[in-house]
């Protein structure tokens, strides 16, 4: 059983994870509520929002599976939730760290709860830019949400104390 002080220390790092559940899911009921499937709106030169269903991964990696994806996303999403917090539990003093795996495990608990509500993942916020063309149709970046947001940003964070921990070695 972990001591009082481990889970002491876990709960903000919990915390900040909810939070941007709380975000993620609530920017989601917004676009649910507002948008059709496909439509969108245009809001810079370079910036749409969009509705779209993703059944698969980043970048709909497996999206046209045939379905058994849904449950094997929403598998993978419970392992690492369960890996995230205990690796909190143990290294939640090393802050930047702990946030990266705090954003990390946000975004994986929004988009499982996408999976297990809707059987995909609501995506809307759509960038484009020329340049993209030649990887992406018309130079659209796949859509994607809050919780890919913190997903990637807490990857870049975890990159940065990596790099961090191997200049100090």
């Amino acid at each position: 059983m972990a001591s009082k002080s481990s889970n002491a220390s876990l709960m903000p790092w919990l915390g900040i994870a909810f939070l941007l559940i709380l975000a993620d899911q609530f920017t989601k009921v917004l676009i649910v509520g507002a948008y059709e499937l496909g439509h969108s709106h245009a809001v810079t030169s370079f910036f749409n929002i969009v509705r779209v269903h993703n059944s698969g991964a980043a970048f709909s990696f497996l999206a046209h599976a045939g379905g058994w994806q849904r449950w094997f996303f929403v598998g993978l999403g419970a392992v690492a939730t369960g890996f995230i917090v205990w690796m909190l539990r143990q290294h939640g003093g090393q802050r930047l760290f702990a946030w990266a795996l705090s954003l990390i495990l946000g975004g994986a608990i929004g988009n499982v709860i996408d999976r297990l509500v809707h059987g995909y993942v609501v995506d809307f916020l759509d960038f484009h830019w020329a340049f993209l063309s030649p990887m992406f149709p018309g130079g659209h970046f796949p859509a994607f949400n809050i919780a890919d947001c913190g997903i990637t940003i807490g990857a870049a964070l975890l990159i940065l104390d990596e790099l961090r921990r191997v200049r100090r070695g």
